[in-house]
């Protein structure tokens, strides 16, 4: 995040409306049980109604069998609903008086808006401040950033891939302008939460992991409370509602990746993933490997490959088929605004500290290493004792304070399947962010790192050590103290316009 050197007058927006209700399913829920799945024997008796005429169902029948599937729902993920109400519950309470009120940075909700009203680009009369947003000026024909004073044909656009307005639309069309970011994002974080337990029950039932129920639940409270995860969840603001939807979008994809079952789906949920945070397009690399050597002997099926293709080449069209429509939407809309099919609108910052190093050196530098690298793993807490103070540096954190697990991960107790090709989307996902112009500022902690945090837990999930371990769980509760503490300490953009 980075402040501009101005402001706009924003239209009024501390009345909050009441946070939509979340979807009651995911098309990547994993299998009800199989107790859960025996239908109920039928109260009507086994009489068949005449093959010329239709059944007529009594509406009290019709109630029973709607209660019975209800029942039958409830019972397959009973787990999933309980964790989701935690967790919506523990996230809420620590977003406070944010919950009820949008955020200082709604990005999304005025994307969202302009779609609705018929217009691609934003109405800058409506904007509620200049930070963070794409101004495109029409130079001989060209897209250049704007500079110096504002144009009439000046066009504004939200320079972050745009598919969380996409997810926001049907509640933005009810309530406007208002529509709540900050309850909004806590209902998505809670839904992650949900999800990621749905990953890891899935992974354990294909005998991926060896993990119980008790430890599937401990992991996917770890996600919530005892990663970044847990500060960016209450916060609303666009840098940090598209972190937490990316998670959600990440748990469908991989249940859907894994051995290539699903190369459809797995190719929709990547596109929405990777229309969420750009980053994430680097995990496309855990589909292909798992279309073309899913193990355990990888080397001898990529020799393979040369005469038996096709069953490979054949998963890999079906999830290009699956990602296809919204990647050329997206390419065809980055086009209109910005020129360029892989633009987003970060060259188009308007009036922002990162442009001078934009213009100078690009988007992505080895020159941006340090920095990034010092903010991801070198920056530890100040601490004063006269009075005595606990500081975080707003550039970042850590992460062997913020997700101490890690050191876990380096030393695995086993090695299964799985290990390398989570392994190898971390790291392709995590090395070009190192090498991007910004550090994330302002951040409680390394906040690109949550694009990559569930692989790394997946990986904790594979690797054998157990949560009841006595070095685990003293690991685990240094996690969750230290994001404890950014949930509460972390005062960003909304509070700094707002002066709390």
């Amino acid at each position: 995040m980075s402040r501009s050197k101005s402001k706009r007058s924003k239209q009024s927006a501390s009345g909050s409306t009441a946070a939509p209700r979340p979807p009651t399913s995911t098309p990547s829920a994993p299998e009800p049980t199989a107790e859960a799945r025996t239908p109920s024997e039928s109260p009507a008796g086994s009489g068949t109604a005449p093959s010329h005429a239709a059944p007529t169902v009594p509406a009290d029948a019709k109630g029973g069998v709607v209660g019975a599937v209800l029942k039958m729902w409830l019972a397959a993920y009973r787990v999933e609903v309980v964790l989701f109400l935690v967790s919506f519950a523990v996230l809420a309470s620590f977003s406070s008086q944010r919950f009820l009120r949008q955020s200082e940075a709604p990005h999304f909700v005025y994307q969202a808006k302009a779609w609705l009203e018929g217009r691609l680009d934003l109405d800058p009369e409506v904007l509620p401040n200049l930070e963070d947003w794409a101004c495109v000026r029409e130079v001989a024909g060209q897209k250049v950033r704007c500079e110096g004073p504002l144009r009439p044909g000046d066009r504004w656009y939200v320079s972050f891939p745009s598919f969380p307005a996409v997810v926001m639309l049907p509640f933005v069309a009810v309530n406007g302008y208002q529509f709540n970011d900050t309850s909004f994002g806590v209902i998505v974080g809670a839904l992650a939460v949900a999800l990621f337990y749905s990953l890891l029950r899935f992974l354990a039932k294909e005998g991926e992991t060896t993990r119980d129920q008790t430890e599937n639940v401990g992991l996917a409270l770890i996600l919530a409370f005892g990663t970044l995860f847990f500060y960016a969840a209450i916060r609303g603001e666009v840098w940090f509602s598209a972190e937490v939807m990316g998670v959600v979008f990440t748990c469908l994809y991989v249940r859907n990746a894994v051995k290539a079952h699903r190369p459809v789906l797995a190719g929709l949920f990547f596109s929405m993933a990777t229309l969420t945070r750009t980053p994430l397009l680097f995990t496309g690399l855990f589909f292909v490997l798992e279309a073309l050597c899913p193990g355990p002997d990888r080397l001898e099926q990529l020799k393979a490959l040369g005469a038996h293709w096709k069953p490979a080449a054949r998963k890999l069209g079906l999830f290009a088929l699956g990602a296809a429509p919204l990647a050329l939407l997206a390419a065809a809309y980055n086009v209109y605004r910005f020129g360029s099919p892989g633009q987003f609108g970060h060259a188009f910052l308007y009036n922002n500290r990162v442009n001078v190093d934009i213009d100078r050196w690009g988007l992505f530098h080895p020159v941006y290493l340090q920095r990034n690298l010092e903010a991801a793993f070198l920056e530890l807490p100040g601490i004063s004792l006269h009075p005595l103070r606990l500081a975080y540096d707003p550039h970042g954190l850590s992460l062997l304070l913020t997700l101490p697990l890690l050191v876990f991960l380096v030393v695995p107790k086993l090695r299964p399947r799985l290990h390398w090709p989570l392994w190898l989307t971390v790291a392709v996902t995590a090395l070009p962010g190192l090498f991007y112009q910004n550090d994330g500022y302002m951040q409680f902690g390394f906040r690109f790192s949550i694009d990559y945090t569930p692989y790394l837990l997946l990986l904790f999930a594979i690797g054998g050590w157990s949560l009841r371990n006595r070095a685990v769980l003293a690991v685990v509760a240094l996690g969750v103290l230290v994001n404890f503490w950014g949930a509460v300490a972390f005062r960003g953009y909304t509070e700094l316009v707002r002066n709390w």
